[in-house]
C-alpha cells in the first residue's frame, strides 16, 4: 500500500477513544521492565502509537526509543511523551537500535505482509536485544480470526469523530477490518476518511522456538501482569541470557 495504516484522522480518533488497552498492559510492562529502568537501559517501544504506552515509561522514569510506520501517529506521540526520541520505523525490515528492552502493545506486528514477515520482524528483535534485556509484545494469534467470525459491525460515537468498523476473514491466517472515520472540522463540518486494515496472523505456539535459536528465552502468556488479554490475543514475554552492562 502506498500510504501507512494510521492516517491523521484516524490517529486522532485512536487516541482518543482506544487508549484502554495501553492503560491496562502499562503497569504489567512497567513491572517486567524495573530491572531495566533501574539500570537506566534504554527501551525501544514498537508501534508507540500516539504515545499511550510511551508516557507511562517516560513517567516511570524509563529512557525511550518510541517508533512507528505512522507519521501521523507520531505526530500525537511527540506530545504524549515529550522525552521520548520519537522515530518512524516500519517493520520488520528497518534497522533497530540496539536495546535493554523492546516492548509493544497493539499487536505492531500483526501489519506486516506475511507469517515469514513476523518472524523477520521477531528475530531483528532479538538481535537487537542487549545480554540481561527483556521482550513484552503482544500479537494475534490465529484464534484471534475465529473468535471475531461473523462479529456485525462495531461502531462508537465521541464528541468530535465517529467511527463504523466492517471484520472479515478471508483466510485462517487473516484478518481485515474496513474503518471508516468522521472527524468534525473547525468550522463545524464532518470529514469522512477510509482506511482497509489487513493483518496477518501466526501461530504463537512457534515463536519461542524461533527466538530461542537467537539467544532469547520467550514464553506465551495471555495477560500482561493483571490484565488479561482479549481472545486469541497473546503476549511474548522473554529475555536474552546474559550479565545485563551498565548504562
Amino acid at each position: 500500500m502506498s500510504e501507512p495504516y494510521y492516517g491523521a484522522d484516524l490517529a486522532l480518533v485512536h487516541d482518543r477513544g482506544f487508549g484502554f488497552h495501553a492503560e491496562r498492559c502499562a503497569p504489567g510492562v512497567l513491572a517486567l521492565l524495573e530491572p531495566v529502568r533501574e539500570r537506566g537501559g534504554l527501551v525501544l517501544e514498537v508501534g508507540a502509537g500516539t504515545g499511550l504506552l510511551t508516557r507511562h515509561l517516560v513517567a516511570a522514569g524509563h529512557r525511550v526509543v518510541a517508533t512507528d510506520a505512522s507519521p501521523a501517529m507520531l505526530e500525537r506521540a511527540r506530545d504524549a511523551a515529550p522525552g521520548a526520541d520519537v522515530r518512524v520505523l516500519a517493520l520488520p525490515d528497518d534497522p533497530l537500535p540496539a536495546a535493554d528492552a523492546i516492548v509493544g502493545v497493539g499487536h505492531p506486528l500483526n501489519y506486516v505482509a506475511d507469517a515469514a514477515a513476523v518472524h523477520r520482524g521477531l528475530v531483528a528483535m532479538a538481535r537487537a536485544l542487549r545480554p540481561g534485556g527483556r521482550l513484552v509484545l503482544d500479537l494475534c494469534d490465529l484464534r484471534w480470526a475465529d473468535a471475531r467470525r461473523g462479529d456485525p459491525p462495531f461502531a462508537r460515537v465521541g464528541d468530535d469523530w465517529a467511527i463504523v468498523t466492517r471484520f472479515d476473514v478471508p483466510a485462517p491466517d487473516r484478518f481485515v477490518r474496513d474503518i471508516t472515520t468522521f472527524v468534525r472540522a473547525p468550522e463545524g463540518t464532518w470529514r469522512r476518511a477510509d482506511e482497509r486494515h489487513e493483518n496477518v496472523l501466526v501461530d504463537a505456539s512457534k515463536l519461542p522456538g524461533l527466538l530461542a535459536a537467537e539467544g532469547v528465552d520467550a514464553r506465551i502468556v495471555t495477560g500482561v501482569g493483571d490484565a488479561e488479554l482479549p481472545d486469541g490475543l497473546v503476549a511474548v514475554t522473554g529475555a536474552r541470557a546474559g550479565p545485563a552492562a551498565p548504562s
